[in-house]
């Protein structure tokens, strides 16, 4: 068996936040600033994990935590983690981390455990995670989502758009509409109000607007939120929220009214963020969760940006 071994909480803040930006494809839910809004908002604390395999450092894990009455009661929450650095083998790095954090945390009453490993299910089996201890959740579908690479030229990613999808965004540019950038987040209670009011009227579940709002202040001040506006005569007819978190971005939220809907707002708003990002130096943009079931719309909006959609392990306890 590979020796995996965890420190925790050792890792001076700075050089954590290096080692995250070496991390192709890293996750929001993995980086600091989002352990601090999950703190502000839901009371729960975080661990951040250096691991090595074999005496070699070799990824990172931020371990959500809450504690009870001496933690007789306690929850561990991996979101979307670990991280694996450089040519690490994921399928091979991951089976012998969760081993480790087995048997650093092993089934006990009273302790939970909430798991969505960043593994592709293509390098992963359910047999070999539920070697490590852990157990799949079967009532809950695998988390999906769309990774698009930054690294190709303007032109070679306006090619790969989907047909219709870049006549939708040729149309928008043809548009009275004007896209307004806001770095320093003037435009945050619009955007959440009309957010909220967007999630309300579609029965879609997104993020609490509290821990938005909680989360884009400690991106804020590390420079890495944005909203991006679709003004039509003054009015702000659509808009989108993105989080930078080391060479990655994501696209988080975003809402639209029928002027902007009529105009392709969003498809102008996705494109100036790419554009954005890509001139940030940032890598992968992650376009965020998509499902057959009950965002059938919203997958096919996003595949036509031409990323790669990619299915991870499962959920598990």
């Amino acid at each position: 068996m590979t020796n995996c071994s965890i420190a925790w909480d050792d890792t001076p803040l700075d050089d954590w936040f290096k080692l995250f930006a070496s991390v192709r494809r890293s996750t929001l839910s993995q980086y600091f600033p989002y352990a601090q809004a999950t703190r502000a908002v839901d009371q729960m604390g975080a661990r951040r994990g250096l691991i090595s395999i074999d005496g070699k450092p070799c990824g990172l894990v931020q371990m959500g935590e809450v504690g009870l009455l001496g933690n007789a009661i306690h929850m561990l929450t991996v979101d979307r983690g670990p991280l694996w650095f450089g040519e690490v083998d994921p399928g091979a790095a991951s089976l012998a981390f969760f081993h480790e954090l087995t048997r650093q945390f092993p089934r006990r009453f009273g302790r939970k455990k909430r798991i969505i490993p960043e593994l592709d299910e293509r390098f992963a089996s359910g047999a070999v995670l539920s070697s490590s201890g852990l157990k799949r959740n079967e009532e809950l579908p695998a988390y999906e989502t769309i990774w698009l690479d930054l690294e190709p030229e303007e032109a070679v990613l306006r090619a790969n758009l989907n047909g219709k999808w870049r006549n939708q965004l040729s149309k928008a540019e043809r548009s009275p509409l004007e896209v307004e950038e806001d770095w320093v987040l003037a435009s945050r209670n619009n955007f959440l109000a009309r957010y909220e009011s967007d999630r309300n009227a579609k029965g879609y579940a997104g993020a609490n607007p509290a821990f938005l709002d909680s989360l884009m202040d400690y991106q804020l001040v590390r420079d890495e939120a944005f909203i991006l506006n679709a003004k039509l005569d003054g009015r702000t007819v659509a808009a989108v929220l993105v989080f930078l978190h080391g060479k990655s971005a994501t696209y988080q939220a975003g809402w639209t009214l029928e002027d902007g809907r009529k105009n392709a707002a969003h498809h102008l708003l996705l494109w100036a963020a790419v554009r954005l990002l890509k001139a940030r130096g940032i890598l992968d943009f992650d376009l965020g969760g998509i499902n057959d079931q009950s965002a059938a719309g919203v997958k096919k909006f996003k595949s036509g940006l031409g990323g790669e959609i990619v299915r991870l392990a499962g959920l598990y306890n």
